[in-house]
């Protein structure tokens, strides 16, 4: 861990997000106080919430627990029995642990689900699983190895999993960990670590290499569709505008969030040469990839968490901004990127809500806001 440990957090074993910290020097100014959002409760009482989603179509809420287990909220009520527990075969402590999941676009059809965890060797899995014979219990020996690959470190795992628009598999890696990215795997295309990996799940087994991926034909594994990223936590695409978004964690100073478009292959997110819109390695440096469109400095927080553009009906003056927020300082702030920039960018909630370690979005495209208090609240106007 290149940064906290527990103890800022009185104890509380959660510290997903205190993935970075080695300093606070820079100040940047602050975006302006906007219309504050309302949060409505709607689950408590969750030990180590790290994420929110839902299966296409389905009204139910699938939270995932960091030490192993899956957990749903039916109609309002947060069920005992879990929807899926692989407690057993997790790692669970620190960055690590169950980290997400994602339901197959085809879900209602196939039952298949994929989760990314740490293993008890300290190593990335994807999995997929299949819903059991009832659809609040999924099938615990279902498990069907996709992707593993070793974590050389304790801290930088990523953790994300999520279908984009194509259809194809997408999983966002940390840069394997340490700090500064020593072994300077984020820029080596001959590694998975740091990088966006796009694969084709129902285009063999375990999957294929989509032919448009850049490193297809060679040089570099073929899995990758960008690179240079720290520890991206959390990441989305914006359908309706063709984009996607990732919030990347930075190292001493800079946290940031890219924008870019969904279809685009083979970006340079700049890490390590680049720490947001600085250089980090060498310094100075010659700017390299593609520079973030929000970045905010140690100041101001300390670890960034990855929202969703909001897209649902219940609030409809929120449509198209872009949520975010630092888990030490718990603020919200929100921003609308139009005609390649950033607008109306502003912070909805000044005062912490808690640390926030994910945001979520349900099948209707409403948002969520998930703490490592144990909360989730649904985000309105």
């Amino acid at each position: 861990m290149d940064g906290w440990t527990d103890g800022r957090m009185g104890g509380w074993r959660i510290n997903l997000a205190l993935l970075l910290l080695a300093g606070c020097g820079a100040t940047a100014t602050p975006p302006p106080t906007g219309t504050p959002i309302r949060l409505t409760q709607v689950a408590q009482g969750i030990p180590g919430p790290v994420y929110l989603t839902a299966p296409p179509g389905d009204p139910r809420l699938f939270i995932v627990e960091q030490q192993g287990r899956i957990r749903i909220v039916k109609d309002g009520t947060l069920l005992p029995a879990p929807f899926l527990d692989i407690q057993a075969k997790v790692l669970d402590g620190g960055e690590r642990g169950l980290l997400s999941m994602a339901f197959h676009p085809q879900y209602a059809q196939n039952g298949f689900f994929y989760v990314n965890y740490t293993d008890v060797a300290g190593n990335t899995r994807i999995e997929r699983y299949h819903v059991g014979a009832t659809p609040d219990i999924a099938d615990p020996a279902s498990a069907f190895l996709v992707l593993g690959f070793v974590q050389p470190y304790s801290n930088h795992n990523g953790g994300h999993v999520l279908f984009g628009p194509d259809g194809m598999l997408y999983i966002p890696t940390g840069d394997g960990g340490s700090g500064g990215d020593p072994q300077n795997r984020a820029q080596n295309p001959d590694s998975l670590l740091g990088k966006l990996l796009r694969i084709n799940v129902d285009g063999g087994s375990p999957y294929a290499i989509p032919p448009d991926n850049p490193f297809a034909t060679g040089g570099g594994r073929g899995e990758i569709w960008a690179i240079g990223l720290r520890n991206p936590w959390r990441a989305a695409f914006d359908s309706a505008a063709g984009l996607l978004y990732i919030a990347d964690v930075g190292q001493n100073v800079w946290e940031e969030v890219n924008v870019q478009l969904a279809a685009a292959a083979g970006i340079n997110y700049g890490w390590r040469i680049m720490e947001g819109q600085h250089c980090y390695f060498p310094n100075p440096c010659t700017p390299t990839g593609v520079l973030p469109e929000v970045e905010y400095s140690h100041g101001d927080g300390c670890s960034i968490t990855g929202g969703y553009v909001y897209r649902g009906s219940a609030a409809p003056s929120l449509v198209g901004h872009y949520f975010y927020a630092d888990y030490c300082e718990g603020w919200i702030r929100s921003f609308r990127f139009v005609n390649g920039a950033v607008t109306e960018h502003q912070t909805r909630m000044a005062s912490s809500v808690g640390n926030v370690t994910s945001f979520g979005e349900d099948a209707a495209g409403e948002l969520y806001v998930v703490t490592a208090q144990g909360r989730v609240y649904r985000i309105g106007e």
